[in-house]
């Protein structure tokens, strides 16, 4: 019971960002009210003094130069309640509102009072200074109580000080008019003080609607639960302004896109260069699951626009998916390979059994001999061309599918290609891709055929440089000049997507990767005809020097 009653006691202070936020507005705002209050009332009452002093100091001046006024106290009269002294001082009382008008002898005895009783005694305050000449100005207490006084020598017509006259003004008089001047002064502060919290209140208003009515720990649990996810997700995320500048992107997003820290706050056009990557990211493009191409890796990117203009974009990296697919493709188009391979087996079977039970012993080994030379003769003259074990094995892979898909597979006279690879995926990428479309593109030709070109920069006879260069050739339709460079965009292509994902990456993969390594990628005519991809990668291989045997050219023809 008691602790409720404590409970019921205490005071809690509200945990909304917006109580919180009001309530120290209106703490301010009325501090600041009560402030500026005090700090007006304090000078408004020594101004209301100083004001009553002059007052009182000008009536006692205007008394003393009342003329005829000196010479009534040299006269041999006596002071009196109904002589003309106090009959002036008391008219002038009257006029001016003062408290009392004393005129007073060099001997400090009153001429003049307000009550009679007190017409020709001493005055009950040091008139010194006032006899000497001096004007006096000051607040103190008498017989009338405390009032504001002015006391001014009174001279006669040589300037000799024969007397003094003292005015009063009552000092509640000062203090009514300063208590009057209050509850208008309280008025306008507490005006000022509504509307302080009238803006208070609207300002809190739209702080609670922006803050979804959250406390100060909920915000701060929040940006917790934000930075972990942000940071332990396996998707890239980017945060963009309004006007396109970046606001936070995570760590993935940064690797992804080849980002930098210092990049937050740039335009994300100008972080990443022109090209579809920006323009997804931007929503310059639209739609769900877009494919891009940005450094080398294929990105599937979403974009959600914000409430504030702005946007949230997530990135996927789907390039070893996209890899794996190849794969699936390659395995595929193996398995129907090794099949056709199968069933032209079998015939060859029946070719040697039928020769054998014909007795024509030297036919079927001249027939036996023939069909394993030219497997042999073939992956021997590919591996003296091109030294590097994953393109050599690539190329014998891709023979053989040509030889069974009815394409022969030549390797220029040119080709010679050294054992210094930096990084021989990536040119198996881009070799796989050149070649694999060659292969769709002859195989509906009348002679299809297929040339593969692979040297350094110092030719055919020299391998002492560090640039390569791939140019496959192929007997298709080729590709008109207008398409030319729209075959390196991401997205676009002339087949039917396959079943695991979508086409239209693997030219734009090679392109980006010839860029990353400060070279290109071209698409042009052949010389017989069809279409020519050239890659030109400057930093492809290291620098040494390697020797490489002249070989005939390759130029494995379709098996019967």
């Amino acid at each position: 019971m008691r602790r409720r009653r404590r409970q019921l006691g205490r005071v809690r202070w509200p945990q909304r960002v917006f109580a919180q936020v009001l309530l120290t507005q209106l703490a301010i705002a009325t501090g600041v009210t009560a402030l500026a209050t005090g700090l007006f009332l304090a000078p408004l009452s020594d101004e209301l003094d100083d004001r009553a002093m002059d007052r009182a100091l000008a009536i006692a001046q205007t008394t003393a130069a009342q003329p005829g006024l000196a010479p009534l106290l040299a006269s041999p009269a006596r002071p009196s309640v109904h002589g003309p002294v106090q009959r002036r001082a008391e008219r002038i009382r009257k006029a001016t509102g003062a408290g009392y008008v004393v005129v007073m002898d060099e001997k400090g005895t009153r001429w003049s009072h307000p009550r009679h009783g007190r017409v020709g005694r001493h005055v009950s305050t040091d008139p010194g200074r006032a006899l000497a000449g001096h004007e006096v100005r000051h607040i103190d207490e008498g017989t009338l109580g405390r009032s504001a006084r002015g006391k001014v020598p009174l001279r006669d017509e040589h300037g000799g000080v024969v007397g003094a006259v003292s005015v009063g003004i009552a000092y509640d008089g000062v203090r009514d008019r300063l208590l009057d001047q209050v509850p208008e002064l309280l008025a306008y502060a507490g005006g000022a003080l509504g509307v302080g919290m009238l803006a208070a209140l609207l300002v809190s208003r739209r702080l609670q609607r922006r803050t979804h009515d959250l406390a100060f720990s909920d915000i701060s649990s929040l940006l917790d639960e934000r930075e972990a996810i942000l940071h332990g997700i396996r998707e890239g995320v980017v945060a963009l302004a309004a006007d396109g500048r970046i606001r936070l992107a995570n760590d993935e997003a940064q690797r992804l896109l080849e980002l930098r820290p210092e990049d937050t706050g740039r335009p994300l056009a100008e972080a990443l260069g022109p090209g579809r990557t920006a323009d997804v990211l931007c929503g310059s493009v639209t739609g769900t699951d877009l494919l891009t191409v940005s450094g080398g890796r294929v990105l599937v990117a979403n974009r959600m626009p914000t409430g504030d203009g702005g946007a949230v974009a997530t990135l996927r990296d789907r390039t070893e998916l996209e890899l794996l697919g190849r794969e699936l493709d390659g395995s595929r188009g193996l398995i129907d390979a090794l099949r056709a391979q199968d069933h032209e087996h079998a015939n060859r079977m029946h070719v040697m059994l039928g020769l054998l039970e014909l007795g024509l012993h030297e036919e079927a080994l001249e027939y036996l001999s023939e069909a394993v030379g030219v497997h042999r003769a073939t992956a021997e003259q590919i591996a003296e061309r091109v030294r590097d074990p994953l393109l050599a094995a690539l190329l014998v892979g891709k023979a053989t599918v040509a030889a069974e898909r009815g394409v022969a597979l030549r390797l220029t006279p040119d080709t010679r290609l050294p054992d210094r690879l930096v990084d021989p995926r990536e040119l198996v990428t881009v070799l796989g891709n050149l070649v694999d479309n060659a292969l769709d593109a002859a195989a509906g030709s009348a002679d299809p055929w297929v040339t593969v070109e692979l040297r350094t920069d110092g030719g055919a006879a020299g391998a002492d440089g560090t640039g390569a260069t791939v140019r496959v050739a192929d007997s298709g339709p080729g590709i008109p000049g207008e398409r030319r460079e729209l075959v390196f965009t991401e997205g676009w292509s002339t087949k039917d997507p396959p079943a695991h994902g979508r086409r239209g990456l693997g030219l734009a993969l090679v392109r980006r990767l010839a860029e990353r390594h400060g070279g290109s990628a071209r698409a042009g005519e052949a010389a017989e005809g069809g279409a020519e991809f050239t890659v030109v990668l400057p930093q492809a291989l290291h620098p040494g020097t390697g020797r490489q045997s002249p070989a005939e050219p390759l130029t494995p023809h379709p098996h019967p």
